[in-house]
């Protein structure tokens, strides 16, 4: 059967796609951590170990997949005639991105497997492990002065201006399509939950932690999830404390963007500025939000190792940075609803860089 692209692609058909690309795109484990449970007073602690993902992160999943949909539509052909070596004569245009590393990366790869260019705009405090690692996809890096945020801007301004088709994680328009097939991508993860803890036996958990830089992995996990977790179906979104920008727009009830330098070694949140359609998901679901501190950050990377869990970096840790700050604190138990009964839902979104560096 034809795979041709289409936005309302189910979960398993992206899935099929993707690991028609490459087989590491396979469903990633998840693990039962034991001693995580029983240090933080709950009943099972569950991790989907993104680590193992292709790229290294969830976000091969969403801005690779929504790359080559971008390139399906523009061109008018489907995703099976876009990624046929033998049409590769047709001029692609240049997909264009901001990051802080993880979706420039999942983005340059989709430009890749099409046979088409790629241009992503980082900013200073990319480290320069994600860097090296996106001009081996053979994009072009463009450099911006300033935070995530300016990058964005800047990168927008470029495919305003003709310059390539913009494929941004993050958008002041709650319908933009491109962050849709994103969120569709990051799906994958949701449908995959489901079936291992059903073929499992588990019972469903009831929490889930959920770092969040501009909120579309929250939003997707709410979206795939919200309905099927037990009682009380707590979704928590986790926010380094220099960046809570998903926290702000639901104080305000809107996107803002937080001023600051946004300094955290949680790289890969470091966002000013929450993404509009994430933030209706969330709204919807009646999400809540925390934010981490950096000594936190740092520790829930440590635990996660020492209770067996995958090498990860502060960014794929703050959920469970979220649930260490939660149980150790009364009030936030009593407000979340978290008990000795509790089944925590985690998920560890990227392995550590080669270079041992913390974002």
């Amino acid at each position: 059967m034809s795979m041709v692209s289409q936005p309302n692609d189910s979960p398993e058909r992206i899935a099929a796609l993707l690991l028609r690309l490459s087989p590491l795109y396979a469903q990633t484990p998840l693990l039962e951590l034991p001693k995580l449970a029983s240090e933080f007073g709950v009943a099972q602690v569950l991790v989907k170990n993104e680590a193992q993902r292709a790229l290294g992160s969830f976000k091969s999943l969403g801005g690779t997949y929504a790359g080559l949909m971008a390139l399906a539509r523009a061109t008018g052909v489907s995703v099976d005639d876009l990624l046929d070596p033998t049409q590769r004569g047709r001029a692609l245009s240049a997909l264009i991105t901001a990051s802080a590393g993880n979706h420039g990366l999942a983005v340059a790869a989709a430009a890749k497997f099409a046979g088409g260019p790629a241009r992503i705009y980082l900013y200073p405090g990319v480290p320069k492990a994600r860097v090296r690692r996106i001009e081996a996809e053979g994009a072009e890096i463009v450099w911006v002065e300033g935070t995530y945020d300016d990058a964005v801007d800047q990168a927008a301004a470029a495919a305003r201006a003709g310059e390539g088709i913009l494929v941004a994680d993050t958008s002041a328009d709650p319908d933009d399509q491109p962050v849709a097939d994103i969120v569709a991508g990051y799906g994958v993860m949701a449908a995959e939950i489901r079936r291992q803890v059903e073929a499992g036996g588990s019972l469903r958990p009831t929490h889930l932690f959920i770092q969040a830089g501009v909120g579309g992995l929250a939003a997707a996990m709410a979206a795939g999830l919200s309905d099927w977790l037990a009682a009380p179906a707590k979704i928590v979104v986790v926010e380094p404390t220099e960046a809570p920008c998903v926290a702000a727009a639901f104080a305000e009830g809107a996107v803002v963007r937080i001023a600051g330098k946004l300094d955290t070694s949680a790289g890969m949140l470091a966002c000013g500025e929450a993404s509009a359609p994430a933030l209706r998901q969330l709204q919807a679901v009646g999400a809540e939000a925390i934010d981490v501190s950096e000594v936190a950050l740092a520790e829930a990377v440590a635990q996660l190792a020492m209770a067996g869990g995958p090498a990860t970096t502060t960014s794929g840790a703050t959920g469970l940075a979220g649930l260490m700050i939660a149980a150790c604190s009364p009030e936030l138990r009593q407000r979340l609803g978290l008990t000795s009964e509790s089944r925590v839902l985690i998920i560890v979104s990227e392995t550590a860089l080669e270079t041992g560096g913390s974002q």
